[in-house]
């Protein structure tokens, strides 16, 4: 599994999906499509992608972390 990072290129919004569905394996478009069936249940689903969204680094910024 790679680390949690948004990426720079294939986002659409912040990239949350796109990180998570790199991290698991799986397309971005099939995470895409799972979040927006998880927003039809009641819950804090958009609260959780905006925290994320502030949790995970950029992967500019994540690539920069690691070359100190």
């Amino acid at each position: 599994m790679t680390a949690l990072s948004r990426p720079t290129h294939g986002r659409m919004i912040g990239g949350v999906c796109a990180a998570l569905a790199r991290r698991f394996g799986t397309s971005a478009t099939t995470m895409r499509v799972i979040f927006l069936l998880s927003c039809l249940l009641p819950g804090p689903q958009f609260l959780l992608y905006i925290a994320l969204w502030i949790l995970f680094p950029s992967e500019d910024k994540a690539g920069a972390r690691t070359a100190w």
